[in-house]
């Protein structure tokens, strides 16, 4: 977004904290340079300041040097767009904002609903910033109807709030097929169902661990019924080709950090269902690395429980995958039955969603098909145009 908005023509600042900048710069983006207030870094246009920091925790940080910027810089700007929730940053300029009737925009990123972890914590934040944040803001983005729905249900006025997507952008040339599977050891003619993102709760990889050790449960109980009625010099060859089915030709490949201890979890279930050799746990990737996964991948999943848009399965369309996501993902709507198939926040409904993809080729080829389609609807022109419509009238009431 920032990048795009620089391209026509604006000047836009990043304000962030340092948590290790000049581990996370590749040899290709060049280096960043001291700033009076930490380090700062220029790239497509787009200044980041990045200010020092005394302690972090998650995604909350001491940050000494933001009140001096804010009293330095704040003044040289038209509006200010805060993302996310549960740090210090967004309250402490918002507050600035008002006192100087400097515009802003709140995006909450699908953070507005406490669902997992320190709930309790997170309704604190709302009662002692939060809510005044989002009341003082001039205008709520969110990025799916869905979290639009959300917002007006726990108080924010509907007028403010802005309904606009995320967007999506592919390498200009997709890594080779068969590089990923060959790091992991996966046959070619294996099929693999990806997972990428945070190992979280929210996310509910346990959820498609569940439903990927169920596949073809049904059809090998009723081989096993039928074998038992037959002559016992029939039953081992029965069972042997149940066992055999493409259901164990399947592989799982979780890409992600782990949060919470999840990862461990994970390879239990894996182990106690007996499916520990063909499920795989990669960690973070980004980059080439996180595409070569999208372009090896058979079927991606984004099983969460709530997901304000669904950027990774945007991303995997991007790769021409065809994607499962719950009816819990604000992207649902843009790809249901055109790039992916959307399903209740249920293992049941999830293992019969992978099973009609792995065994309906002619389903399958549609949604494949259909990757490209949809891809020309979640392109980021339209979201930065209408960011810009925003930012426009919002700079413009300020100046009249």
């Amino acid at each position: 977004m920032a990048e795009r908005l620089a391209q026509r023509g604006h000047e836009v600042t990043v304000l962030t904290a340092d948590w290790g900048l000049e581990k996370r710069l590749g040899e290709g983006d060049g280096k960043a340079e001291a700033s009076p207030f930490g380090r700062r870094w220029r790239n497509n246009g787009v200044t980041a300041e990045y200010l020092g920091n005394w302690w972090h925790y998650r995604a909350l940080s001491w940050n000494p040097a933001l009140g001096r910027y804010l009293r330095a810089r704040l003044k040289d700007f038209d509006v200010v767009h805060v993302y996310g929730l549960y740090d210090f940053f967004g309250p402490r300029v918002a507050k600035e904002c008002r006192e100087r009737k400097i515009p802003y925009v709140v995006e909450p990123i699908g953070m507005y609903l406490p669902i997992v972890r320190n709930i309790w914590l997170k309704k604190m934040y709302h009662r002692v910033w939060g809510t005044e944040m989002l009341a003082g803001a001039d205008a709520i983005v969110a990025t799916a109807e869905q979290e639009g729905a959300e917002l007006v249900a726990g108080g924010v006025a509907s007028e403010k709030i802005v309904v606009r997507r995320n967007g999506v952008e592919g390498p200009a040339q997709l890594p080779e097929r068969g590089l990923f599977r060959k790091k992991l050891g996966i046959a070619d003619q294996a099929k693999v169902v990806l997972f990428l993102g945070r190992l979280a709760e929210k996310k509910s990889p346990e959820l498609l661990l569940g439903a990927f050790a169920g596949l073809g449960k049904e059809k090998r109980n009723a081989e096993t019924q039928r074998s038992q009625r037959e002559e016992k010099g029939r039953v081992g060859a029965l069972r042997s080709s149940a066992q055999g089915s493409a259901t164990n030709e399947v592989h799982l490949v979780f890409v992600g950090p782990d949060e919470s201890g999840m990862k461990g979890r994970l390879e239990q279930m894996a182990r106690d269902a007996g499916v520990a050799e063909r499920a795989h746990f990669c960690g973070a990737l980004d980059g080439e690395a996180k595409w070569m996964a999208y372009r090896d991948a058979d079927i991606f999943v984004l099983p969460s429980q709530n997901e304000n848009f669904g950027n990774t399965a945007a991303e995997a369309v991007a790769a021409g995958t065809p994607v499962i996501v719950t009816e819990h993902c604000g992207i649902a709507p843009l790809l249901r039955d055109v790039a992916g198939l959307v399903v209740p926040h249920q293992e049941k409904a999830l293992g019969q969603a992978l099973e009609r993809l792995l065994e309906d080729a002619g389903l399958y080829g549609e949604l494949h098909k259909g990757c490209a389609k949809a891809l020309t609807t979640l392109g980021w022109d339209e979201p930065v145009q209408k960011m810009e419509i925003i930012y426009s009238r919002l700079a413009g009431a300020c100046r009249s």
